[in-house]
């Protein structure tokens, strides 16, 4: 019987939590120092709780502990759960707690966190809208929403080529929004005062395949797809000779909407 998308999730990720704790792309970047930023303007030290949704590895979780008194990392992979709590301790980390669930379904009781975020992980959400307005349940009136992804791009000739490649790469994958479509999606979940902005990510295509265990036939097709790429999406990409290319990295920071 053929996986569904919730089963292929768990099986890409459960077996390569130690490849993305491990990510260089995952473990550092302007987006994590400035998601630390934004907590720290907003949140009382050592008062605030977080909720990283989608954990992952938990690097968004390791960025901002420092600043809040608590963190609960939540993600369906139970490998990715257990790498995130040894490597809490490793980094004596303790007040961050795991918890499997997926985003669609949060276990937690309303208004409950100061702060709702993700890191690198909706494009994996088979049902953002309502992940969204779940984050929006569980954070306290005037409470913070912080998404950080891979963005999808406006011109649709580029972002096909986007959402292809990622596709082949991962077949966990849904889709890379756009910062319109962030917009849009984020407003009608019920928050406001929306900021955007984002950061030049570039993809050493090796390591970017290999986390992935990307099948030699799936890469094969992915090259093909880069070298047969029209001009402007080699451009706007910036493919590189050996497969490597370039995305931008989105970070959106809104609050609780009050009805």
């Amino acid at each position: 019987m053929q996986a569904n998308h919730s089963e292929t999730v768990q099986e890409q990720f459960d077996a390569q939590a130690q490849a993305y704790l491990q990510s260089a792309v995952h473990a550092a970047g302007p987006d994590l120092l400035r998601a630390n930023e934004l907590i720290r303007q907003v949140i009382p030290a050592s008062r605030g709780r977080l909720l990283d949704v989608g954990c992952g590895a938990g690097h968004l979780s390791f960025a901002v502990a420092g600043a809040l008194a608590s963190v609960v990392a939540v993600d369906p992979s139970p490998n990715m759960l257990i790498t995130v709590g040894k490597a809490a301790a490793d980094k004596s980390l303790q007040n961050i707690r795991t918890v499997q669930a997926s985003a669609e379904s949060l276990p937690f009781d309303d208004a409950h966190f100061c702060v709702v975020a993700s890191r690198y992980s909706a494009h994996h959400w088979l049902d953002l809208p309502n992940a969204l307005k779940e984050m929006r349940r569980v954070v306290k009136p005037g409470g913070y929403l912080l998404m950080i992804d891979i963005e999808g791009d406006e011109n649709a000739l580029v972002d096909t080529h986007l959402q292809a490649v990622e596709l082949l790469r991962d077949r966990s994958h849904v889709r890379d929004r756009s910062p319109s479509e962030w917009g849009r999606l984020i407003a009608d979940a019920g928050f406001s005062d929306i900021a955007h902005q984002n950061w030049i990510t570039r993809l050493a295509f090796e390591p970017w395949v290999t986390r992935m265990r990307t099948s030699p036939e799936r890469v094969a097709m992915i090259r093909a797809m880069q070298r047969e790429a029209p001009a402007e999406v080699r451009q706007a990409l910036a493919i590189e000779e050996d497969g490597s290319f370039s995305m931008k990295t989105g970070l959106w920071w809104a609050q609780r909407q009050e009805i």
